[in-house]
């Protein structure tokens, strides 16, 4: 042992302090985050990554609050931002939902000595813009193209986008992401479904009535994809259209087995939950950082690996 340490030990031990050695400064549990989505109340494939926080709070001894606009408005998402900065958490957990509305409201957090973490919707680029730590989610055109990749090896030439949150600019690339894989304009192909199950299911009808030649679906989440289902279900064409949704959810599970949905992409909610909340308290109590941005997805369950993940929809996956 150095002269050098032995005098720190010592200095340590005469001031009554705890001895921290080496490996780093000391810290204390309780740092405190807040995750704030554009998901409305309504929206259930956001309990995934509620189970996440909750889990990545226990393991790391830390509180994680969860906030979002209870009817999914953007605005109101901007005005929770800049009020959760005003009670000066360790750090923010971001969904860019829209660059445009948020950009104030996050840079004033970042500005404030905030850290930042942005998960799930928007880029990696806009997430550097920010100034965000890092970015973690799918590459939403690219989740697209991938779906609209496998259509069009199955044959799809005309299709429709079942969009239940038009007011994101992801779910746009979602679908333009499709199109571009089949070489088709977007056009009216894409439709405002809104988010009851109900309309969803009569808008759907209506399009596919007034679109015969339709033989590709593309969903955007268990919302869109539930009552997409049912009306296929109750009309006796489950087997006429290639059906492809974003996420997992028990009845998008049991229609990739009924062999109703072709596939489901996976974009790992999960993981958006639960990496933010580590990532955010190793910085607060150590000051690291990821080196690279992190793609959760696309990944795609099929018939061939549902069996590996259905028992985990809507808890982990």
């Amino acid at each position: 042992m150095t002269t050098a340490i032995i005098r720190t030990i010592a200095a340590a031990a005469a001031l009554a302090l705890p001895f921290v050695g080496l490996a780093g400064p000391a810290h204390a549990d309780g740092e405190r985050f807040v995750f704030v989505s554009h998901a409305p109340d309504s929206d259930s494939w956001w309990n995934v990554i509620k189970n996440a926080l909750n889990n990545a709070g226990a393991d790391q001894k830390v509180s994680v609050e969860y906030r979002n606009p209870p009817t999914g408005d953007l605005a109101d998402m901007a005005r929770i931002i800049e009020q959760a900065t005003a009670t000066n958490p360790n750090g923010l957990i971001i969904t860019i939902a829209d660059y445009d509305v948020l950009e104030g409201p996050v840079q004033a957090a970042i500005a404030k000595g905030i850290p930042v973490i942005t998960v799930n919707s928007g880029t990696a680029e806009q997430s550097k813009k920010l100034g965000a730590l890092v970015h973690i989610g799918q590459p939403e055109y690219d989740a697209g193209k991938g779906a609209g990749e496998r259509a069009k090896a199955a044959g799809v030439t005309k299709f429709v986008c079942v969009n239940h949150y038009i007011t994101n600019p992801a779910s746009v690339e979602r679908c333009q992401g499709y199109a571009d894989a089949l070489g088709v304009p977007l056009g009216d192909q894409m439709i405002d479904s809104g988010i009851d199950p109900t309309e969803v299911y009569n808008r759907v009808k209506a399009h596919l009535a007034q679109h015969p030649d339709t033989n590709g679906i593309l969903t955007l989440g268990p919302n869109s994809a539930e009552p997409t289902l049912k009306l296929l279900n109750d009309t006796g064409s489950a087997g006429k259209y290639n059906f492809i949704s974003f996420d997992l959810s028990p009845d998008i599970a049991q229609g990739i087995k009924d062999g109703v949905v072709e596939s489901a992409i996976d974009q790992q909610p999960y993981m958006q939950g639960y990496l933010p909340v580590v990532f955010l308290t190793m910085n607060a109590r150590y000051g690291l950082v990821p080196a690279n941005d992190i793609n959760t997805g696309p990944g795609f369950v099929t018939k061939d690996n549902i069996g590996l993940v259905e028992e985990f929809a809507g808890e982990f996956r």
